[in-house]
């Protein structure tokens, strides 16, 4: 029983490492070939260093004193809420969904995701209520859907990759 839920748990944190691994592909790739700015982790490790001090909000991030670390801390932000989002996608579509695994789970729950990005990140770090204050509020949102899409792409790859033995989730 232990072992079912290890094995459960352990997958579902690869599916969600898995996808991260390949958002951060496309992001390298689209930086290659397109131009396009990959997200400054940097800068979400300051936003996240910040925290333990209350200052949940920054008006100008990077106007914000520099924190220890903080470009290591925003890339561990990055992996540690993609395995969570990985653990929440088994937690509400089941194990089952390792087993055999579907498209539209990990894309619905990526989609409805956006809400934290929209909400608690952009205007944590200064860029108000989706991105509106950003330079360039629609591609901040596109870029936004995107990741996320790809996201969700790279965890049902991943899990299609390491689908779990049927016979030991019964």
């Amino acid at each position: 029983m232990v072992t079912e839920v290890t094995e459960i748990v352990v997958a579902a944190v690869l599916v969600g490492i898995g996808g991260t691994v390949i958002l951060d592909l496309f992001s390298l790739l689209m930086g290659r070939f397109f131009g396009v700015p990959a997200t400054n982790w940097r800068m979400v490790g300051r936003w996240i260093g910040h925290m333990p001090r209350g200052r949940f909000v920054q008006p100008d991030l990077k106007q914000a004193d520099p924190v220890s670390g903080e470009h290591a801390l925003g890339w561990i932000f990055h992996y540690v809420i993609g395995a969570g989002y990985g653990l929440l996608l088994v937690a509400i579509w089941g194990a089952g969904w390792l087993q055999t695994p579907s498209f539209a789970p990990p894309m619905i729950l990526v989609l409805v995701l956006l809400v934290l990005p929209f909400f608690v990140m952009m205007p944590g770090m200064g860029m108000g209520i989706a991105g509106a204050r950003a330079p360039n509020p629609n591609m901040t949102r596109l870029k936004s859907v995107i990741g996320h899409s790809v996201f969700g792409l790279g965890m049902y790859l991943t899990a299609l990759t390491i689908a779990v033995d049927q016979s030991s989730l019964s």
